[in-house]
């Protein structure tokens, strides 16, 4: 039995070390902030970059497991389907804030392997309301912005 022990143990540091050569993972980069989301106030932007800031910005601090395979596989899988779906440091890039609210709402926001690791993100139901409302009033602004150019009346340089 002590012999079977000792291959296992061998064979899953040879395996733990061929996996670190596998190059997806490694480079962390944090593309520059073009536009920090508008956060009405900064009590809900300090949540929001504990929560959120993480996998959905281009300010992620990347932590020493996420260096390390197979770790680094899922942390930066994380960040770039985050990144993808809502990026705050990006905002007015697609920014679909109705969806991230929603998301919150229904409790998939932040996920809980990531709350294990980061308790500090958590949030309580008075943090999700307080996220959710925020994030409608940035989808309203940000649709009155798009709207109000197209609903203005002229202002008479038409012929009467």
């Amino acid at each position: 039995m002590k012999r079977w022990l000792r291959k296992g143990l061998i064979t899953t540091i040879v395996l733990f070390a061929a996996v670190q050569a596998v190059p997806y993972g490694w480079r962390h980069s944090n593309p520059p902030v073009r536009a920090d989301a508008p956060w009405p106030d900064q009590q809900t932007a300090a949540l929001a970059r504990t929560s959120c800031y993480a996998c959905h910005s281009n300010e992620t601090d990347w932590p020493v497991y996420s260096y390390v395979a197979p770790m680094s596989w899922l942390v930066r899988r994380d960040v770039e389907s985050g990144r993808d779906e809502l990026n705050f440091s990006e905002w007015g890039v697609d920014s679909d804030a109705d969806d991230a609210a929603e998301t919150i709402a229904e409790g998939f926001m932040p996920p809980s392997r990531y709350t294990m690791l980061h308790p500090d993100a958590r949030l309580s139901d008075e943090e999700q309301r307080q996220l959710i409302a925020a994030l409608e009033a940035m989808e309203r602004d940000e649709d009155r912005g798009e709207d109000s150019g197209h609903d203005e009346p002229d202002d008479g340089d038409a012929d009467d």
